[in-house]
């Protein structure tokens, strides 16, 4: 390939894909490309170990799902910021260790008060689980500007600053 580029996943592009020339024909009239491109995480984990690109890779993919965390869990210190849970979901956490170690060292760095836990089912079941305590208000999210929420019809919205109950401002609609 291309400076910079990894000769390890050059070669197993063409083991999975073909010839690096046809990817773009062959991905870009599929209405499936995000799950055919997914599907080659687990060619970087393969060549991660001997492989500074693919490692790199998967160091980066660490920092973003880290950043989500930190994104929605609160500070330590703050009210709820103690009991944070971040559950590893989804198919690439199979991957193993050339995605959960550097994942381990980045929430430690970014949000060291969160506990890392395995989620009890699938994220569909989890989703459905959040749509359910929300519709009847059995869920409390933490609400910041920054943040979408659903309004209900008792909890008051307005502006940011209109006054939360619980000190916070509450995001504008």
């Amino acid at each position: 390939g291309r400076r910079g580029g990894s000769p390890a996943l050059l070669a197993r592009l063409h083991a999975v894909f073909g010839p690096a020339e046809g990817l773009p024909g062959l991905l870009y009239p599929r209405s499936d490309r995000p799950a055919v491109l997914a599907s080659f995480a687990p060619e970087v984990a393969a060549c991660a170990g001997a492989d500074e690109v693919s490692a790199g890779i998967l160091r980066e993919a660490a920092t973003h799902i880290a950043e989500a965390a930190a994104a929605v869990c609160p500070a330590a210190g703050s009210r709820g910021g103690n009991g944070c849970e971040v559950a590893l979901t989804g198919g690439l956490f199979r991957m193993g260790e050339p995605l959960l170690g550097p994942l381990r060292e980045e929430l430690a760095r970014l949000v060291p008060q969160a506990r890392v836990t395995t989620g009890t089912g699938d994220p569909l079941t989890g989703a459905l689980r959040i749509a359910r305590a929300l519709a009847t208000d059995g869920l409390r999210l933490p609400q910041h500007p920054t943040m979408l929420f659903v309004p209900t019809g008792d909890r008051p919205s307005g502006p940011v600053g209109a006054g939360a109950p619980d000190g916070e401002p509450e995001p504008a609609t």
